[in-house]
């Protein structure tokens, strides 16, 4: 047992500032839950890093009311889809993709999937969103502290951090502690979570700096510019990239080395070759602002907690920034864990709850693991196509790419072989079903008894809507008076909600009888809420008199697709399902 009096108590301990540990904070302060953030950095983020912002995120940000302060500042996503292979920015072009749901019929996709839209957001404007709304709701934030170690036992975790500024120690006492301290995650090693995948597995450079390039990107805006140069093959992401910050004047480039070799002397004059290289300008004005040097990592935690320490974020998941998955998938990781941390806490839940963050996104992070390591690979068709990836002289390949323009037979397939070859990459760029189909599976998700149908096109490109236990809410747009909302808008905000129709009074009135929360949302003609377009219908696959159960996340855990037989049916049926999803059952997983 604990005996030695800790300097600070709390409820939950987060180690890290960034995308996982703010949006933790926040969901837990939005909560009520009290918690302290630890971060050995004197500041937020000051580089860009992770920027791309799929749905899913806004979805979870607009639950936890900052989707209109990050839509303020973010690039928005009709500036973000030209995505471009050239040789240089100012040199030739070789083709592009449109991304990131700019492609009509992708687009409509989005439209159709979610309520939010997806930006680009790079994360020294994202964190201090997070950061800023967490500390208005509760939490207490400490810069310049540096975790060192924890110890646990039955009652709570006791961490020792060190003051950098003073330069002694203290402790904190805490309920739970949340490692989101990034890819070399100390917590996440103390805890001996076991890891899959390697390390170092490539070495990438990125150069952030201020020059205005509107004359070579405005006409085709975009987030990403791809550059296929002599040398774009070395390194952690497949080419020389220059990604836009802020349209058209800060960017950054990203640019490999030979890891078996060591970073490059990343001085100011190195850094403003490798922008003039892949700028292809050596007259317009550029200011270095930062580099530095990382390697492409491919592992993945195959658990996310040890007792009451949980992991999440980088901690768990390491690889490169390839589909735009990192931030999200950290975001996501933590707004799955607070709330059941918060019926854990209050007494609510079982801590058998806290055993499915582990069964519900491992799976997930080792599915964007794989995703992102393999979309470096899908890059190699591009420079075979212009035979770039064979060893060669420069002037080699400034033939290959001119050669494509003749009228030869060879030309003719070569230019067929790169169309091919640059369309693939929509796997990277459009994967809208890695952004929005995870399904969990976990003993806090009720199975309906119906067999799973599976996906109908390819689950990573196209999204597919369902509301089968342990898949999102899907998105419909209803009525309530004058207002118009999307179903994802009745749901979240820290409590379960109950979906029915006309015809479901039972199943109200079970809701109503639980010791839980649960709030109740009635749609159909002259109910509450209406469904004037019948999307809901569609897309709700069960009767009207049948019932959804979804969680504070968004996601179904419960379904009876028919009315209940009876008040009583309906309260038992519901008091099962709700005691299963708490852990209060017989048979579910001990801790």
């Amino acid at each position: 047992m604990h005996t030695v009096e800790p300097d600070v108590v709390t409820d939950v301990l987060v180690v890290g500032s960034g995308p996982a540990g703010a949006s933790a904070a926040l969901a837990l302060s939005t909560y009520g839950v009290p918690n302290i953030v630890v971060t050995r950095c004197a500041s937020l983020a000051d580089t860009p890093r992770a920027h791309i912002t799929n749905q899913r995120t806004m979805e979870v940000l607009r639950d936890l009311g900052i989707e209109e302060e990050v839509v303020a500042k973010a690039t928005p996503q009709h500036l973000m889809g030209n995505t471009t292979f050239c040789t240089s920015l100012a040199g030739e072009e070789l083709g592009r993709v449109r991304s990131w749901g700019n492609d009509p019929l992708v687009q409509a996709a989005h439209e159709l999937a979610s309520p939010t839209r997806m930006c680009d957001m790079p994360q020294h404007l994202m964190e201090p969103v997070l950061v800023d709304a967490a500390v208005a709701r509760g939490t207490n934030l400490r810069f310049s502290t540096v975790y060192k170690s924890f110890v646990q036992d039955a009652d709570g975790v006791t961490v020792t951090v060190e003051d950098r500024l003073r330069g002694d120690e203290y402790t904190i006492r805490a309920k739970y502690l949340i490692g989101a301290d990034g890819g070399r995650s100390q917590v996440a090693e103390d805890a001996g979570l076991p890891m899959g995948g390697r390390m170092g597995v490539a070495g990438s450079i990125n150069i952030v700096f201020d020059a205005d390039l509107s004359k070579y990107t405005a006409h085709r805006p975009s987030t990403l510019y791809w550059v296929l140069a002599p040398g774009a093959t070395v390194g952690g992401i497949g080419a020389g990239l220059v990604r836009c910050v802020k349209p058209w004047n800060e960017w950054l480039i990203v640019w490999g080395y030979d890891v078996t070799a060591g970073a490059p002397d990343l001085t100011t004059e190195y850094a403003e070759s490798v922008v003039r290289k892949l700028v292809g300008d050596d007259e317009i004005p550029v200011t270095i602002k930062s580099s530095s040097a990382w390697t492409v990592n491919e592992m993945y935690a195959e658990t996310y907690s040890h007792r009451r320490v949980f992991c999440a974020g980088d901690a768990t998941h390491r690889h490169p920034p390839s589909n735009g998955l990192g931030s999200n998938t950290s975001i996501q990781d933590a707004y799955n864990l607070a709330w059941k941390l918060k019926l854990v806490l209050d007494g609510t839940a079982s801590e058998k709850l806290l055993d499915s963050y582990t069964a519900e996104r491992a799976p997930i992070g080792r599915q964007i693991v794989t995703r992102a390591n393999r979309s470096i690979g899908e890059t190699a068709p591009v420079f075979e196509a212009l035979g770039g990836l064979s060893p060669q002289t420069p002037e080699q390949l400034w033939a290959n790419i001119a050669a494509r323009k003749e009228d030869t037979e060879a030309a003719q397939k070569q230019r067929a072989k790169l169309r091919e070859a640059i369309a693939f990459k929509v796997y990277e760029f459009n994967a809208h079903g890695v952004d929005l189909n995870q399904r969990y599976d976990s003993a806090a998700i009720v199975p309906d008894g119906t067999p799973d149908p599976g996906f109908d096109r390819d689950p990573e490109l196209y999204h597919q809507p369902s509301s089968r236990p342990g898949a999102k809410l899907p998105h419909a747009w209803i009525t309530s008076g004058t207002r118009t909302l999307s179903t994802l808008d009745t749901v979240g905000k820290g409590r379960f909600t109950l979906l029915t129709g006309i015809g479901g009074a039972a199943w109200v009135g079970a809701a109503e009888a639980q010791d839980l929360e649960i709030a109740t949302v009635v749609i159909g003609p002259g109910q509450e809420y209406e469904d004037p377009y019948g999307d809901w219908a569609r897309l709700s696959e069960v009767a009207d008199g049948g019932a959804l159960l979804v969680r504070p996340d968004g996601y179904v855990a419960f379904r009876h697709a028919t009315a209940a037989a009876s008040g009583e049916d309906a309260e038992r049926l519901l008091t099962e399902a709700v005691r299963r999803i708490l852990g209060h059952a017989d048979g579910n997983r001990s801790r």
